[in-house]
């Protein structure tokens, strides 16, 4: 065997076989299964989305008609005590109302009953229902909300809220009626992600939707 066969034989034989690649079919189907699956949990979201707006819708009505019932200012609450005696209670005594018989609500107390009551107070659907009724106040109707503000921020919004009930020469009416722009200003976002879901599953028309 000549020196020059056996290099060829050596090259021949030792070289590492190049790597196979997937078929392209495969790799679309993959991508196609990933997509489906991200526009799925996309689609779940909306859903979730829109029951919170309906459930915010309901939390708003109430409270206007705990206003329609009876509003105060400058206080959170009035409520009938153990002598039947009318109270009043401040934000900070909120949980002295829990059980007795509301006789009446600020802007912020009517909101707080109608979500729950005083133990209510910190949770999410009273601060998404406030946070709609300040975007009503402040904003354009028909705007975009801003969800989810820094606590600071929140705050500062409740204490706007509260400023406003209290004005001098304030009326119940227009309180109902800041609780029913509000209503409406959920019932726009509710529009929205509804517009939203719909361009979704177009531009995923042709692509299986999986679980």
């Amino acid at each position: 065997m000549t020196l020059e066969f056996r290099v060829q034989h050596d090259v021949a034989t030792d070289a590492t076989p190049a790597p196979r690649t997937a078929p392209r079919g495969r790799v679309r189907r993959v991508l196609d299964h990933l997509a489906a699956r991200r526009t799925a949990a996309q689609l779940r979201r909306l859903d979730t989305d829109r029951a919170e707006l309906a459930d915010l819708q309901r939390v708003l009505s109430e409270a206007r008609a705990v206003v329609d019932r009876g509003w105060i200012q400058h206080a959170w609450f009035a409520y009938l005590d153990d002598r039947g005696r009318t109270r009043t209670a401040s934000s900070a005594a909120a949980i002295e109302v829990a059980g007795r018989p509301l006789v009446g609500a600020c802007l912020v107390g009517a909101v707080v009953d109608a979500a729950g009551g005083p133990h209510a107070v910190h949770s999410q659907p009273v601060q998404r229902s406030l946070d709609l009724v300040w975007h009503a106040l402040a904003s354009a109707e028909g705007s975009p909300v801003t969800w989810c503000p820094a606590p600071d921020i929140r705050m500062g919004r409740v204490r706007d809220l509260t400023r406003w009930n209290d004005s001098a020469g304030r009326t119940a009416e227009q309180v109902s009626g800041l609780l029913l722009t509000a209503e409406r200003v959920a019932l726009h976002e509710s529009e929205r992600v509804s517009d939203r879901a719909a361009a979704l599953r177009s531009r995923s028309a042709g692509v299986p939707v999986l679980g």
